[in-house]
């Protein structure tokens, strides 16, 4: 049996919005049509769900830390990165009961805000149970590091994690430019299959681009503490990006925060790698440095962008619409780019279009109901969903 849904707007995103439109919809949530308010009086439809607000596909989020849940408020705002990662280690131990509990009210809190599939680091295996029995689409993305230790023990262990995961689907990636050897990399890519998606984490920080320009910074200070040498890496004259993704495999890759990212940077990438997405997690940014990307860049070079959450360690809230809401108070990007980064975009990086991301005749991408304002605005961060 079908549902009709209407609302005041309907976004079917790879489409012009439709004015008290009526979405037909599967009683197993598939699009059946979307029709106009001409055509639904015209077929003298019954039924029709009325809703006060805009209609929307479910959202994706590109970038997660599952495993980090249960870290929720225990690191304080606006440490900077290298503060922030020396927390992360020192606290991130737990029983497996307590980490798979945050996990689970993780996964649900992502459920009630309309988000529909995940992109999720891992360093473990222990995510899975919750996964697996999740209503959300999930790739997980086995990060590996290592600076100063041989290079075949932690692969060899991250190709056990990943194809532990089957039949979820998982790929290996490298954590981030300052904590993965040359070494390591190429290890990566010849554990890279050809339908494998990657991620790293790239120019966070100030500091990090500091560190491979001149050896010098918040990163060089880490390192003595862990007592691991710089190599020749680390101080070139060339910023992070410079250093990791010449290395990274032709696949496609998903580029996460960019925090410290220049034009420049998006220019020498986009002739780099063919294949790129940009991953935006404004909340996290804030939160950890205080700092926002330059947004205008991304938009101006027609880049792809996406959105993620990072992590209950780095965030208030696992939404994808508050994530939207901080780029349109603060960077004032348009509500129309905004979701298509938050749903078409990110369902492209991973791989998933074909079921999600839009409103189109045979998907099944989820029903969000939103509130929107004048021009536009989005009023709150509540999202309700509806399918």
């Amino acid at each position: 049996m079908q549902r009709y849904l209407s609302a005041e707007l309907i976004y079917p995103v790879t489409s012009a919005p439709i004015a008290n439109g009526v979405l037909e919809v599967s009683i197993t949530g598939e699009i059946i049509s979307i029709l106009t308010a001409e055509e639904a009086e015209q077929r003298n439809l019954e039924g029709i769900e009325q809703f006060e607000g805009v209609l929307v596909p479910g959202f994706v989020n590109t970038h997660c830390h599952l495993e980090l849940s249960h870290m929720f408020g225990k690191i304080p705002e606006h440490t900077g990165l290298p503060a922030f990662v020396r927390e992360i280690v020192a606290q991130r131990a737990a029983a497996d009961e307590i980490i798979l509990a945050a996990m689970d009210v993780a996964d649900k809190q992502m459920l009630e805000n309309g988000i529909v599939a995940v992109g999720d680091i891992s360093n473990q295996l222990l995510s899975k149970e919750v996964k697996q029995h999740s209503s959300l689409y999930y790739h997980t993305f086995v990060e590996v590091f290592g600076f100063n230790r041989p290079s075949q023990p932690i692969i060899d262990e991250a190709v056990k994690i990943r194809d532990s995961y089957w039949p979820l689907k998982a790929s290996i990636v490298p954590h981030a430019p300052y904590s993965v050897s040359d070494e390591l990399f190429q290890y990566i890519e010849k554990n890279t299959r050809p339908h494998d998606i990657l991620s790293i984490h790239n120019q966070e920080t100030a500091a990090e681009n500091e560190f491979f320009e001149r050896g010098t910074g918040d990163f060089e200070a880490m390192y003595q503490r862990m007592g691991v040498p710089k190599s020749e890496a680390h101080g070139t004259g060339k910023n992070a990006i410079h250093y990791h993704l010449p290395q990274m495999p032709s696949n496609k890759t998903l580029l996460v925060h960019n925090t410290f990212t220049s034009k420049a940077d998006i220019d020498f990438a986009s002739g780099q790698h063919k294949d790129l997405y940009w991953c935006l997690c404004p909340n996290a940014n804030v939160y950890i440095e205080n700092n926002l990307p330059d947004v205008n860049l991304f938009f101006d070079s027609r880049v792809i962008v996406t959105l993620g959450t990072d992590s209950l360690a780095s965030n208030h809230q696992l939404s994808i619409l508050a994530e939207m809401q901080t780029l349109q108070q603060k960077k004032r990007v348009p509500f129309d780019e905004l979701l298509k980064w938050a749903t078409i975009n990110g369902a492209a990086f991973l791989g998933i279009d074909s079921q999600y991301g839009s409103f189109e005749a045979g998907k099944t991408p989820g029903v969000n109901l939103i509130e929107l304002g004048e021009a536009k605005i989005i009023k709150s961060k509540n999202v309700k969903r509806l399918i």
